[in-house]
């Protein structure tokens, strides 16, 4: 009887839960190959816990490492002590984990010291600027150091992570498992019966006017604290005066930088409706039912072509230039102005908004999970034959 392949998958937010969810089903599916360990660092406790719940997904160790008001350096102290513990008990043949959080890079880095072979899902993305996004750029460039396999999402990934000398061999073109997890999610809240049940979708059935046309905001990145966000919330405000057949909707990060600046800017707006953060199959939801989106997530970019959604970016740098360069997305940075005229070009003009829809997406055809259980397979087929 030949030893199965004991692969650990590794996580620890929102995003990486998502991304990793259609992956862990593939290798579920793949049992008399490999034998699947889960772990969860707790990264983002309550909303890692939605998405968990939203894939069925039951992890074998969960760490729960965060607490309130946690420094980067304390997280990151906590996550390479418990992650040493938990391949000592597992010892796993290869680690998988996902973008580029201190989750992804410290439990890579702990693999290295032990020896142990890392696969990074969504390897190669680069702004090649340290501090933007921070410190999510450096986490990826030192985790592609150490790393086995890159699995890169797109031919971009792919010609960064040449160019900075990884082997061709090492490097699989598998596709956004985003896309997988996308289209799951989609046909699961497209069952009538589920969205029935769901008592988030039906308040925001009540709460928001869909006759309008929804501009969706998500705005959270750390980089953006401060004056960023209080530029972004005056251009919302002044679209919100500006127009009337529209309505924007913000779920507000919990965070008070983020909340403290957007409840004094936009609370009391008509037309504004600031409501708490989503679970993730609310705000699919929400997603598919909007008329564009402006965002400074880097998941959101890569889920809005699936859902043929024009998004514009609130950063000056995005390591998701392909939406960029296909007119999918657009960078608008974070001043008012700039914001302010290309909000209003994409409520005004049907053909610029049009220019932005398209059926490529640069991002994956929802078979990213197979090709990275498959490149795996292949990999210890061909070590255990040399």
């Amino acid at each position: 009887m030949k030893e199965k392949i004991k692969v650990l998958v590794c996580f620890g937010t929102r995003p990486e839960g998502i991304k990793m969810a259609p992956l862990i089903k593939e290798i579920q599916s793949n049992s008399d190959d490999m034998k699947l360990f889960i772990c969860s660092t707790g990264q983002h406790k309550e909303m890692l816990k939605q998405v968990i719940d939203f894939f069925g997904i039951k992890p074998d160790i969960e760490l729960n490492l965060m607490t309130s008001d946690q420094t980067l350096g304390k997280l990151s102290s906590k996550i390479i002590d418990s992650m040493e513990n938990v391949f000592n008990e597992i010892k796993p043949d290869i680690v998988l984990v996902q973008g580029d959080t201190a989750t992804a890079f410290l439990t890579a880095f702990v693999a290295f010291y032990q020896k142990i072979k890392i696969g990074h899902v969504e390897a190669g993305l680069r702004t090649y600027n340290k501090f933007n996004p921070f410190p999510e750029e450096i986490n990826r460039q030192l985790l592609s150091r150490i790393t086995d396999l890159h699995f890169a999402p797109t031919e971009n990934a792919c010609k960064n992570l040449e160019r900075e000398g990884f082997e061709k061999n090492s490097i699989i073109l598998a596709g956004n498992t985003i896309v997988d997890a996308l289209k799951w999610g989609i046909k699961k809240i497209s069952d009538k019966d589920f969205l029935n049940k769901s008592e988030n979708i039906n308040t925001l059935r009540q709460l928001i006017d869909f006759g309008k046309k929804i501009i969706l905001v998500t705005m959270h990145r750390r980089e953006s604290f401060g004056e960023e966000i209080k530029n972004v919330c005056e251009a919302l405000k002044f679209i919100s005066n500006k127009y009337n057949d529209i309505e924007i909707v913000y779920p507000v990060h919990l965070n008070p930088n983020v909340a403290g600046p957007v409840n004094e800017i936009l609370s009391g707006m008509k037309n504004i409706k600031l409501i708490k953060p989503l679970n993730y199959e609310t705000f699919l939801w929400l997603m598919s039912k909007s008329y564009f989106i402006i965002t400074d997530s880097g998941g959101v970019q890569e889920e809005a072509p699936t859902l043929k959604k024009p998004v514009l970016v609130i950063r000056d740098f995005t390591e998701r230039t392909e939406s960029v360069d296909l007119g999918l997305s657009k960078l608008v940075g974070t001043k008012t102005q700039n914001i302010i005229d290309n909000v209003s070009l994409l409520i005004e003009s049907k053909e610029d908004y049009e220019a932005m829809i398209t059926n490529k997406n640069p991002y994956g055809d929802g078979k990213a999970s197979k090709r990275i259980v498959s490149a795996i397979l292949k990999y210890f087929k061909e070590v255990n034959v040399s």
